[in-house]
């Protein structure tokens, strides 16, 4: 267990759950937050913005952590793949090496280090085209000018970006809700919360129940890990098959809520022999080091896929176990009409595709 990680996985999380002794004493410095974050947003509202000639759709939370944003950007590419829409993913790429250049396109053998653990992962899941810039904006242009067919932009994370105009913005929230209700550090809260977006997509069931802004759409989805993992040369295995033979595993995370990943590998009855709880966007040299510990242990090796792109470099034995999300059948519905809004209403003639029938689903095939 790395130093930092305890904190960071374990005792934060539970401050920020409510609002007890550790969370008062942390408001000040909430209230500080809240001041810099309204001024951050109206400077950049104030800016002459850039409007894109597509419609752009942010995909992001108002919390700290991971709540399952880039499986369900994933999900969301997906089903406007299903409908015929030709689209890309911008990304702001978090825990790049400081030595990769500041604007790249992905491509399926790029190393992780320069592209980012999650828009490889969504790149490799989907093959749409993934931009990654720290500038949402630049990387949108690009996007456009590499691949001019495009017709709707995806951003993974960006609700607190301002600078980039958006059409559409989806909030993902998990068990944790929105915590104690207070801005960062006394909560999770990145901004103030409730605020309108146009879907929440729930992929747990807060408690308490999380408070809606009037008339906010809401949707379910449920997590589970695949019956399969996968090792880097494409090799397939029954997770069923180890929990047959009580053979014992090694898991490894370096995601937001490790013990999340951990948790859902024992409820498939898996024994975990040791559990690794990584950094979230774990870097290189952290991932070295536990490579080599593991290199020549007999027991198999289950991470996550996000580590798996950085780490089958360095362990190629390793075993990804994909998470499937499963959104209910309204998110896919509630995401049709809204693309069908940009061409009706939002004056976006690109959200017209003749491979979309007039209720927004796919047509049959032929």
């Amino acid at each position: 267990m790395w130093p930092d990680s305890a904190f960071l996985h374990r005792t934060l999380p539970r401050i920020w759950q409510q609002r007890g002794l550790a969370s008062t004493l942390l408001r000040p410095l909430s209230a500080l937050y809240g001041l810099v974050w309204r001024w951050q947003r109206g400077r950049a509202v104030r800016r002459n913005r850039t409007r894109l000639p597509v419609p752009v759709l942010v995909i992001g939370n108002v919390v700290a952590g991971g709540a399952g944003k880039t499986p369900t950007t994933i999900a969301t590419v997906q089903h406007f793949q299903s409908l015929g829409i030709p689209l890309g993913v911008i990304s702001r790429g978090y825990g790049r090496s400081a030595s990769a250049p500041d604007c790249v396109c992905i491509t399926p053998d790029i190393d992780a280090a320069i592209g980012g653990d999650e828009p490889v992962l969504i790149h490799l899941r989907t093959g749409v085209p993934v931009v990654v810039s720290a500038d949402r904006t630049h990387a949108a242009q690009q996007l456009l000018k590499l691949y001019p067919q495009t017709r709707l932009i995806l951003c993974d994370d960006g609700l607190q970006h301002h600078a980039l105009l958006r059409d559409g913005e989806i909030c993902v929230l998990d068990e944790r809700g929105i915590g104690n209700g207070l801005l960062l550090p006394a909560g999770p809260l990145r901004e103030p919360w409730p605020r309108p977006v146009d879907i929440v997509l729930l992929t747990g069931q807060p408690e308490p129940p999380l408070v809606m802004p009037p008339g906010q759409a809401a949707y379910h989805a449920s997590r589970t890990l695949h019956d399969h993992a996968m090792r880097a040369d494409g090799r397939q295995h029954a997770l069923a098959e180890w929990v047959r033979l009580q053979q014992p595993v090694i898991a490894l995370a370096g995601i937001a809520q490790p013990e999340r990943f951990f948790n859902m590998l024992e409820k498939l009855g898996l024994t975990l022999a040791e559990r690794h709880a990584l950094p979230d966007h774990a870097n290189h040299d952290t991932l070295a080091g536990l490579a080599r510990e593991l290199l020549s242990r007999r027991l198999p090796v289950l991470c996550t896929e996000k580590d798996a792109v950085k780490l089958w470099d360095m362990l190629p034995q390793a075993w990804a176990v994909p998470l499937v999300l499963t959104p209910e059948r309204a998110y896919f519905a509630a995401l049709s009409a809204w693309w069908l809004h940009q061409a009706r209403f939002n004056g976006h003639p690109a959200a017209m595709h003749p491979a979309q029938s007039a209720d927004g689903n796919a047509p049959p095939a032929a």
